[in-house]
């Protein structure tokens, strides 16, 4: 090994620069020194071209010749032993040789030369590198002038890579040595040559070794030196050091140079002024410029690494950074509000503060740059707020000279490129840079803990609220900042648009907009331009659309938030609110509809018009697309306005012409008809968004557009233009909504609407999807509905409401054809029980490809209920009436055991009497003091002042403490009492009825309808049960029916309609006149005789529907409908006490895409029948006799706060109109919620009354 010669020596040096020269590009890639020594010796590996190098060739070489003898021998010798059996496998053998090998003494030997050689060779290409720098060192001078001669190009970058250059490899006596040649008593060009040595060398080396305190301490100096070739080497250094050394090396070279700039600012050296302006061509100020970038890019860049350092390290950089920004002149300064300080550059260079955000984004960095801006550095949070309020008053003085605010840097704006800044254009770089990081710092909660601020200028201290109404205002108050130099090609930095962002991420964060935004000042200070256009003052704004188009986009999205939508509806304080100063929601409807009645003068021909008034309609929509905005919106008529509009654009989409081939499309009018057409829609969007509540619906029907809606609706479902998920819930909820009224079904029925859901239902059962993969025949079902149906299901359910069956379905046959083609799809409902559900003949099995399932989906979906077993289910709950304690129903899933289904099936009657449960027998009734006193008082002949109240209390006094007294003969005698009392009191007589004998002669010229026939069979079935009626109670209750059905008739009008359930008589059964009937016990005489005194008071119209049907007591518009008031105005009551008082309830009914409205619609026609036992029945009429209609409302929602974990539980499984169509109200009795009932009547019966009794109004 030391046959190593000079000569071997020389080609060694050759054969390595030749790899090295070879791999170079590899190297330099790499992002580290660490990652350049993998790919080394990885080389093998990567390189396709490793062995052909001649360094290679030459190892290899080398190698054999000296343990080539050794590798052979132990070969021999193991490969001896393997077949003797003590060695066994390749792998072992190349191991074992390979150990051998290594441990000889040949082996070392060559190893220790070959160390000693390369050492050498490396030494010598080191030497020979720095004889190439030093003569290439003219070149680099030439370089430098000309990087010179360019103003802002920037030779410090740290966005270089760290191995544009080639290294040099140090060792410690040669750092040591480059640091006493930086040290500053060293003579220029000896120190100039080491800093070309350090530019040279790795970071990583520099900052790990022992010399690097010391160099650093020389280099900050340097920073200083007057020749700016120093600071620029220096800077170079720095940047590489950033880009490829870790964040604990790097923060110390960050705090060196932010110490370094903190000194120079404080220095008397520093004496830039705001005044003077800003010259960036200016050598010193470019070269300053450069030293804050590079701070600058490595705070943004920091905090994707600090977070794997200890904390110390970034507090470190935090501290030195807010210290430098804080930097001023000391108050009594000559020259302190002049002073030129760092955050001045830092906003130069970074005006949005990305920095700060990037600080704050992630919590381990944010807590502690808050913690110091409280603890140390909250003059920086001052200075920013002082900087918003100046710029706000130069406004302010701009507008009040001019009449009309104008850009104060237009003036130095040109075509030109421009390398200064005015002092006046500092200032608003500064404002943006602050306005930004308040902006940042609002958002969280330890942020807004800084606040209220105390500055020097001012006696008060500044709040949240107070700054938040300063940004609104410079919504409207300051100039649209022109795209100059700063911002010709990037954002655009007006102060509309910055604020703008801020509040839209304000409206974003949940606890920041309810701290922030949601106060009386800001939405007042929001509403400033729409009050002032309101009220004709004279109005100094510039771009007065755009303005008012940004204040609609915050206050919709205000609005889309429960909270934000409470403060527009009620204010800030409800309770407090003043009759004086209206709630935002006036002044937002009112100058929507002066909008669209073209009355705001400022505004008229403004091509933008149109956008400001979708923009606010917006608004509204947001508001009346619930029950309390809607509740509020009313009065005000909005939708007859918006009917209007769209009636006049209608017109005008008519004469659009058609489009002609080769005609130009931009062509003025296809631009013209694009814009009619989207205005229109823009108008039936928000007519459509009406019938998210019930009450909105009729107002919706009212306006004539409905048909256009639900058409526009389809639309533009079909083309999948709702992506949004919420919009999505949205839309299944208008659906419903719609399909619980006649005149929305069928509504639904001409747009294509049911037989696109139809036909996307067959699709599913007997295709399947087209983009499942089959890779194993599909198993038969176990569920009643196939997951991949539910969604269809579930909406098939949403749609088929009493209203809208009777209205669809009514005198249609069933087609019950000879034959059914494979390719015949359904396209209607009653296609759907024809195919699917009433398959009485081979030909409609046989044309199903899933006979089992589809059959199996159309039993559960028509009667909600399943095949086989399910079928018995559904044939014993058909025919027998009772609550969850009256009937027994027989299960739907086979048992485990000997015996799986006990229950015997159920095919011709008698029902078999295992399904009927066995009445308790009622404990005799004792004496009871409460009761006696109730009856005494209504059975006395004189009736005292607030007799009716005190009946009213003893009732609830009876309620509570014994509520099974209240039953049979008792309530019956109570009731008509009660009632008999209320009927000869003008006060409180609602309607007027007219004389009306029952006439037996009468009743037998006129027959019962088959719904009817069919009603008072099970009614008679279910009363004989209870043992409330005797064998020949049918006559007595078809007496009864017909009587009430000619003494209402004397109150109806004639009705020219399409609407099915308008043409003839009430479209269901009378479930409320049979529940009297049986309260009564079967008198025919005595029922007739409470319904005809019942029907002059209120509650009658929300308790017995009948009461209603065409009835002239109602306005023609709301006959015409066919909406009854118990939909409109108690369902719609629902909604909105269920979302104030069961926000989980009503947010799962959203979810599900289901309707409060819905089910209760459908638990008050019925009379609770079926859902509750006998006595709850009672209970229930009795307290809306007694108490008062609206507690039909305060019933409802009881029972949903009753079902509340069920409902959840059933929202989760996606069964929720399934859960609450078909089980009984399992626990529930009217008496254990009488008290929440009556809080409940407490806070809402004024406004419940009001709207009820104003069901005789015109589209209330």
């Amino acid at each position: 090994m030391s046959h190593f010669t000079s000569e071997d020596e020389a080609l060694l040096q050759s054969m390595l620069r030749q790899l090295l020269q070879s791999v170079k590009e590899k190297i330099t890639g790499a992002p580290s020194v660490e990652c350049a020594e993998e790919i080394l010796l990885h080389l093998e590996e990567t390189d396709e071209n490793f062995h052909n190098y001649e360094f290679v060739k030459y190892l290899r070489q080398y190698i054999n010749n000296t343990v080539g003898s050794v590798i052979e021998e132990e070969t021999e010798k193991c490969t001896s032993a393997q077949n003797q059996g003590e060695v066994s496998g390749y792998d072992t053998l190349v191991q074992r040789v390979t150990k051998k090998t290594r441990e000889s003494k040949e082996y070392r030997e060559m190893m220790h030369a070959l160390k000693n050689v390369m050492m050498v060779v490396v030494e010598s290409l080191i030497n020979k590198f720095e004889e190439d720098r030093m003569r290439n060192k003219e070149l680099d001078s030439k370089t430098k002038k000309e990087r010179q001669s360019g103003y802002y190009t920037d030779n410090c970058s740290d966005s270089d890579s760290s191995f544009n250059q080639s290294y040099t490899f140090m060792s410690q006596e040669q750092l040591q040595l480059l640091v006493e040649r930086l040290d500053p008593i060293q003579p220029k060009e000896v120190r100039q040559e080491a800093l070309q040595t350090l530019c040279f060398a790795p970071p990583s080396d520099i900052l790990n070794s022992e010399s690097w305190p010391n160099l650093r301490k020389h280099l900050t100096t340097s920073l200083s030196d007057p020749d700016a070739t120093f600071s620029e080497k220096i800077l170079r250094f720095y940047a590489k050091t950033f880009s490829s050394s870790p964040f604990n090396m790097t923060r110390e070279v960050y705090t060196s140079l932010a110490r370094h700039l903190e000194l120079y600012f404080l220095s008397g050296e520093y004496s830039l002024r705001i005044s003077a302006g800003l010259d960036v061509s200016d050598t010193d100020i470019n070269c300053l410029l450069k030293k804050v970038r590079l701070l600058n890019e490595y705070q943004k860049e920091a905090p994707s690494s600090w977070i794997r350092h200890p904390e110390k390290y970034m507090e470190e950089v935090v501290e030195s950074t807010l210290s430098l920004l804080s930097v001023k002149h000391e108050p009594n300064h000559p020259a302190s509000p002049d002073f030129l300080s760092p955050v001045y550059f830092l906003a130069l260079l970074d005006i949005k503060a990305v920095w700060f955000k990037k600080w704050t984004h992630a919590y381990y960095s944010r807590t502690v740059v808050l913690r110091l801006l409280e603890k140390k550095y909250k003059s920086l949070v001052n200075a920013a707020v002082q900087q918003c309020l100046d710029y706000f008053e130069f406004c302010k003085a701009a507008v009040n000279k001019n009449s009309r605010a104008n850009d104060f840097s237009q003036q130095h704006c040109s075509d030109k490129q421009n390398f200064s800044y005015t002092g006046r254009e500092l200032q608003y770089v500064y404002f943006v840079h602050s306005l930004c990081l308040l902006g940042r710092l609002l958002i969280y909660k330890q942020g807004r803990n800084l606040f209220p601020v105390q500055l020097k200028n001012k006696k008060d201290s500044v709040s949240i609220t107070e700054l938040l109404v300063l940004f609104t205002q410079l919504i409207y108050y300051s100039p649209s900042y022109p795209k100059t130099a700063l911002a010709a090609h990037t954002d655009n930095y007006s102060p509309a648009s910055l604020v703008m962002e801020i509040l839209q991420v304000f409206c974003d964060q949940t606890g920041c907009a309810a701290e922030c935004l949601y106060t009386d000042a800001v939405i007042k200070a929001l509403l400033h331009p729409v009050q002032s256009l309101l009220s004709g003052t004279e109005v100094y704004i510039n771009c007065l659309e755009t303005t008012l188009i940004d204040v609609a986009d915050i206050l919709a999205r205000i609005a889309a938030v429960e909270d934000g939508l409470s403060l527009l509806l009620y204010g800030e304080n409800e309770k407090t609110a003043k009759e004086d100063s209206p709630t935002a929601v006036h002044v937002i409807v009112q100058f929507t509809k002066k909008l669209l009645h073209d009355d705001i003068s400022l505004l008229s021909g403004s091509k933008i018009l149109p956008v400001v008034k979708g923009a606010f309609i917006f608004v509204c929509r947001q508001m009346y697309r619930t029950c309390e905005g809607l509740q509020m919106v009313i009065p005000y008529g909005l939708h007859e306005s918006i009917g209007e509009a769209w009636k006049k654009m209608s017109l005008l989409s008519e004469r659009v012409p058609t489009p002609v081939t080769g005609a130009d499309s931009t062509s003025s009018i296809s631009l013209e008809s694009k814009n009619i057409l989207l205005w229109e829609e823009t108008l039936l969007d928000a007519l459509l968004n009406f019938s998210a509540t019930p009450k909105g619906l009729f107002l919706l029907h009212s306006t004539g557009a409905m048909n256009d809606c639900v058409n526009f609706m389809f639309s533009s479902l079909s083309k999948k233009l709702q992506t949004n998920e919420y919009e999505e819930f949205g839309n299944r909820v208008i659906v419903t909504q719609m399909a619980t009224t006649p005149t929305g079904a069928v509504a639904l029925q001409s747009s294509g609407f049911i037989k696109a859901l139809v036909t996307e239902l067959w699709a599913l059962l007997e295709c399947g999807k087209d983009d499942l993969r089959i890779t194993q025949p599909k198993s038969t079902p176990v569920d009643p509905i196939d997951q991949s149906c539910q969604k269809s299901f579930l909406s098939l359910i949403n749609l088929l409401t009493y209203p809208a069956v009777f209205e669809l379905l009514s005198k249609q046959d069933i087609p019950n054809k000879q034959t059914y083609s494979l390719r015949e799809v359904p396209t209607d409902i009653i296609d759907i029980i024809d195919r699917l559900i009433i398959l009485n003949t081979e030909a409609k099995i046989h044309s199903l490809f899933s006979y089992e399932q589809s059959h199996i989906f159309g039993l559960r979906d028509f009667i909600i209920d399943g095949l086989s077993v399910e079928r018995n289910h559904v044939l014993v709950r058909i025919n027998l009436i009772g609550g969850p304690q009256e009937r027994i129903l027989p299960l739907r899933v086979l048992d485990e055991g000997s015996d799986p289904y006990p229950w015997p099936m159920f095919s011709s009657f008698p029902l078999p009497k295992c399904y009927l449960a066995e009445i308790p027998r009622k404990a005799e009734f004792r004496q009871d003091k409460d009761l006696d006193k109730l009856l005494s008082l209504l059975k006395s002949p004189e009736k005292q002042t607030g007799w009716t109240e005190i009946c009213r209390k003893q009732f609830c006094k009876v309620m509570k403490a014994r509520p099974d007294i209240i039953s049979g003969t008792i309530l019956a005698e109570l009731i008509e009492k009660f009632v008999s009392h209320l009927s000869e009191s003008q006060l409180d007589c609602y309607f007027s009825t007219g004389n009306y004998k029952a006439m037996d002669a009468d009743v037998k010229n006129e027959s019962l309808s088959s719904v009817q026939q069919l009603g008072v069979e099970m009614t008679v079935r279910y009363g004989k049960y209870l043992s409330l009626l005797k064998e020949d109670a049918e006559n007595g209750l078809c007496f009864v029916l017909m009587n009430c059905e000619k003494f209402l008739k004397q109150q109806q009008r004639t009705v020219v309609s399409s609407l099915c359930c308008l043409r003839e008589r009430y479209a269901g059964y009378d479930w409320f006149a049979s529940s009297v009937f049986l309260i009564m016990s079967g008198d025919g005489e005595k029922t007739l005789t409470f319904l005809q005194r019942f029907a002059r008071l209120l509650v009658s119209a929300f308790l017995w529907l009948p009461r209603l049907h065409i009835s002239m007591h109602l306005p023609i518009t709301t006959v015409e409908s066919g909406i009854h008031p118990v939909y409109f105005c108690s369902a719609h009551h629902i909604e909105m006490l269920l979302k104030a008082e069961l926000p989980l309830v009503f947010s799962a009914f959203h979810m599900s895409g289901f309707t409060p409205s819905q089910i209760c619609l459908q638990w008050i026609t019925q009379c609770f029948w079926n859902y509750m036992d006998w006595s709850e029945i009672c209970h229930y009429i009795a307290i809306c006799i007694f108490l008062g209609p609206d507690y039909q409302i305060y019933m409802c929602i009881s029972v949903f706060r009753h079902l509340q974990q069920d409902i959840l539980q059933h929202t989760e499984a996606q069964d929720l109109q399934v859960f609450l169509k078909e089980e009984a109200l399992h626990g529930f009795r009217v008496s254990d919620y009488l008290e929440y009932m009556e809080s409940l009547e407490a806070i809402y019966r004024p406004m419940l009354l009001k709207d009820m009794r104003n069901i005789r109004v015109q589209n209330t």
